[in-house]
């Protein structure tokens, strides 16, 4: 063979490999998929329906935080599964609705469906094109104690937030001083059955959840307490169904014990576009632009929150399982999730602690352990829709509250301050309690701090060095 004709050989095979080489990287399913075996699907299967057991009560209970009717909660929790085994780059993270974001989004949707919707789609837009321009260095701008002061607020804001529906009020404000300042003046109007159910379900929970840590992290054979380990593991979905249960044997009896959530709409969601402009009751129209200025400082905070939330936890669970994540690869995946989401009525997702742990746990192998998941939430949109109707508020804020606690750590500004001192101690406490005024300007108002601080660092740092360099040159 001519030296020439070899050479253009191996220039071929290097094009090829390396054209190859990227397919995998932009669809890491075809990294996993030609290699999965039949003991990895049983394990996706025991995995996905154990999450999808979780994420179906969590979700028509998120949708409550973010003012929405309770089957947006299911509509934001299948697409992500689908997008996620395709694109996705963490075998552990599962995508949907979480307390977080569902409290950010409360904030600027304002119990609007549309409003939502349209968000969801931006917030898709803005998280592609930063994955295409490999923007996600820029995640790290955001400082650890900003997320954490972030973190521990929205946590407060969202458990504070449903002691109305432990209480069985109504009409009850969303800002954070007056729904304290309202709930304990209606505290006299407290319906006494949904208090009695709302602290049964918490307590359920809390028992469920001390259980499943004293197994894992006890001794004996593990195989004695596979139901137990089951019941715990699936007990928000335990807890619902008792509680829904219990309320509709008192419906269909004739007595109104609980407030319950009500006519919801039934089946699948429609498949259509994002609505890009609103006719209200009386004939306006507002506008896309109109829209978008409601929206304001959401089109920023939402997106990059949502990528925060979701890598971290992509990362924590990829150092615990020892393997690798693509950071732009997985703000795309969520950005295009986000950006199909819109068109089955899905507000804004992002990668969820607590799903995943149990996705973690369960052994999952692959990404399509949300396959499985997506799934499960789809049937129970088609079939089981008229029974939600029955679900009493007060369980499903027990759920809530249950699951946002572990986000409230009392030790960590101690931590903080023993570790990083006062330059990361300050934007905590600053994002900590400006976010009890509105959420997002606690992210804003850390952010602010934040850079202060270290662009005063910086600047003192480079005034030292100058003052030195001048006094050896002097010398």
């Amino acid at each position: 063979m001519e030296p020439q004709t070899e050479r253009s050989l191996q220039a071929r095979c290097m094009t090829a490999c390396c054209s190859h080489c990227t397919l995998k990287a932009r669809l890491p399913i075809l990294g996993w998929l030609p290699r999965y075996r039949l003991a990895w699907l049983q394990m996706d299967l025991i995995a996905g329906a154990t999450v999808g057991l979780t994420t179906v009560p969590t979700a028509l209970a998120y949708a409550e935080v973010a003012g929405l009717p309770v089957q947006y909660g299911l509509y934001s929790a299948f697409m992500g599964g689908f997008v996620y085994c395709v694109f996705g780059t963490a075998k552990d993270l599962t995508l949907g609705p979480t307390g977080i974001m569902s409290l950010l989004c409360a904030s600027h949707v304002h119990h609007d469906p549309v409003y939502a919707v349209l968000l969801t789609f931006l917030c898709g837009v803005i998280q592609v094109i930063m994955a295409m321009l490999r923007l996600g260095f820029l995640l790290d701008l955001i400082s650890h104690s900003v997320i954490k002061g972030f973190t521990c607020a929205a946590a407060v804001t969202i458990g504070v937030g449903q002691l109305k529906n432990i209480l069985g009020l109504g009409d009850v404000p969303q800002q954070f001083f007056l729904q304290i300042y309202h709930t304990l003046r209606k505290a006299p109007e407290s319906r006494v059955g949904d208090v009695i159910l709302g602290l049964l379900c918490l307590g359920l929970l809390v028992a469920l959840a001390h259980m499943k840590n004293s197994l894992e992290h006890g001794s004996g054979d593990p195989s004695g307490h596979i139901l137990l380990h089951g019941l715990a593991t699936g007990r928000c979905a335990l807890v619902v169904v008792t509680a829904t249960a219990v309320a509709y044997a008192c419906e269909v009896s004739g007595h109104r014990v609980f407030t319950i959530m009500g006519s919801t709409s039934q089946g699948l969601p429609p498949l259509r576009a994002p609505p890009f402009s609103e006719t209200t009751p009386d004939g306006a129209v507002i506008t896309f632009g109109e829209i978008a200025q409601d929206l304001g400082a959401g089109l920023v905070i939402i997106p990059l929150m949502g990528l925060l939330e979701s890598i971290a936890i992509a990362k924590a669970f990829a150092s615990q399982n020892n393997y690798h994540i693509d950071t732009n690869q997985e703000v795309f995946a969520i950005g295009l999730t986000n950006i199909l989401g819109s068109f089955v009525s899905a507000y804004p997702v992002t990668g969820s602690f607590g799903r995943s742990a149990v996705n973690s746990q369960t052994g999952v192998c692959t990404p399509a352990g949300g396959v499985v998941t997506g799934v499960i939430v789809l049937l129970s949109l088609a079939f089981l829709m008229p029974l939600f109707g029955y679900v009493p508020k007060a369980a499903l804020a027990a759920v809530i509250i249950s699951s946002v606690a572990p986000l409230v750590d009392l030790n960590v500004a101690q931590e903080i301050w023993k570790d990083k001192g006062l330059k990361e101690l300050l934007p905590f406490v600053v994002t900590f309690l400006a976010s009890f005024w509105e959420v997002q300007y606690g992210i804003v108002a850390g952010v602010a701090v934040s850079s202060v601080l270290s662009l005063h660092s910086f600047t003192g740092l480079s005034f030292r060095r100058t003052h030195e360099d001048s006094g050896s040159h002097n010398l």
